[in-house]
Formats: structure tokens, sequence, C-alpha cells
């Protein structure tokens, strides 16, 4: 149905009605359309729960937020223990390639959050790099980190 993706299957809920798709979604908690960036997010909800034990509870999806007065909404935030968003992900169809219109898409998702880690991934490729904000540098990181 959806592409295969460089992330582990996971065994989805899915429905069809009125000629739609539909994938529920344990974050929000109910069926959502399921469309190619859908089809992402919920791998990458699902392998930041199961592979790198992020808390579901402590995870929002399409979180509101303000940039340069323009309501914009962030794919994915997670958040740490104190309730401070930790990492930021953007996710992205398989078929769009990852490439730096995308970064500074979540770099300015990330202006008014300051978020120590920011993800982006289209279920192919993944790129995370971990915020310095005192040296206004960024690195490259090889592996997502996982929930301290």
């Amino acid at each position: 149905m959806f592409q295969k993706l460089t992330l582990p299957k996971y065994d989805f809920n899915l429905k069809t009605e009125d000629g739609s798709t539909y994938i529920f979604d344990i974050i929000r908690k109910k069926h959502v359309v399921l469309t190619p960036e859908e089809w992402v997010r919920q791998h990458i909800v699902h392998f930041l729960i199961h592979e790198k034990h992020y808390p579901a509870a402590w995870m929002e999806i399409e979180k509101g937020l303000s940039y340069n007065k323009m309501n914009k909404r962030a794919d994915i935030i997670c958040n740490d223990r104190t309730g401070k968003p930790f990492l930021l992900v953007e996710c992205k169809a398989a078929s769009v390639t990852i490439k730096q219109s995308v970064f500074e898409q979540i770099a300015r998702y990330n202006f008014e959050l300051q978020v120590p880690y920011l993800l982006v991934s289209n279920g192919l490729e993944h790129v995370c790099c971990k915020m310095n904000y005192k040296d206004r540098s960024y690195s490259f990181l090889k592996n997502i980190p996982d929930f301290l």
C-alpha cells in the first residue's frame, strides 16, 4: 500500500471508510487520514516509543506554535522528564528529498522551542542534529538519541 521505509515494521490499526484509509494515532488516540506523510509520522512515533524508549504520554503531535506571527504545526514534539521539549521532529513523505530547505523549516519551528535535538525524516533518510545554542551551532548525529 505505502512505501516500505527504513524503519521497523509495526502492527498499525488501519480502517477504510468512505473510500479513504485511516490509521490509528496512539498519541492523539483517534484515527487520522493515512497520507504518505502520516505513514512516516506514525512509523517515527512507534520507533521513538519502542526503540528509543520515549514515553508516549510525553509526546505531542501537530502541536501549534507561532513563528513571525504565523501559526505553524510541529509534526512531533517529545518532552523530557520535566515537560520541556527535548526532540523536535519534522516528517516528510518518502517522496520528499531531505534537503536544506526542509532543515530550515524545522529550524524556524525551533526558534520558539529551543530544543536540544532536531530530527527530519522522510522514512528513508533520517537526519538528526544536536543544537549548541551557546556557540550558535549544531552537529549532526549518527543516531537518534535515546530517551534519557
